[in-house]
């Protein structure tokens, strides 16, 4: 089939790379990578292995209660009277 192509700037300058490398037609090349990209874009995505964040027990909580704000401010303030200047 012919057809005529508007093909980016930075798509020609990575043909024209790879014909050159490998010594090849540019329509060999615009073939196997229109071949290539279109299979991608027509199978199924590849299954992702589900990402797990790597945790770590850092100890019991040094707050009293974290549910009430006013409770961990007045447990701060306290901490603040007792450090040493």
């Amino acid at each position: 089939m012919r057809t005529t192509l508007t093909i980016d700037q930075d798509i020609a300058v990575l043909l024209e790379r790879i014909r050159l490398t490998r010594k090849t037609s540019l329509k060999a090349v615009v073939n196997q990578a229109l071949r290539l990209g279109l299979q991608g874009m027509t199978s199924p995505a590849r299954p992702r292995k589900p990402y797990k964040s790597p945790s770590w027990d850092v100890g019991k909580c040094l707050l009293p209660s974290l549910d009430c704000f006013g409770d961990v401010l007045e447990f701060l303030d306290a901490a603040d009277r007792e450090k040493p200047v």
